[in-house]
């Protein structure tokens, strides 16, 4: 990722079942893990918010590399949350079409 980028690029992480940012420690975590990796990219966060069911971070880079952040933020913030709760998932799975059964 490059800091130079004059483009600024919104990312949205939404978690597809539950709304898990509405505890205050895991929403902590998101967001301490967003601010961490883009420090470790050498980036400075332009604006950070979260809500029950997302988080939302902009960046002073350009598409492709925000959703390459996105995809970091999902991993590392979910093998954390596996690894202290012992869930599956903090994000949910998205579903294929006709895999609707698996809900059930």
């Amino acid at each position: 990722m490059n800091s130079d980028d004059a483009t600024s690029t919104t990312i949205t992480l939404r978690a597809l079942e539950g709304r898990p940012l509405s505890d205050a420690a895991i929403r902590g975590m998101v967001e301490a893990t967003a601010n961490a990796i883009a420090e470790r990219q050498g980036l400075r966060v332009q604006a950070l918010r979260s809500e029950a069911d997302r988080i939302h971070v902009t960046l002073p880079v350009g598409r492709l590399a925000a959703i390459g952040f996105a995809a970091e933020l999902r991993r590392l913030t979910t093998r954390w949350y596996t690894q202290k709760f012992g869930a599956q998932t903090l994000w949910g799975e998205a579903l294929e079409e006709g895999e609707e059964w698996k809900r059930a």
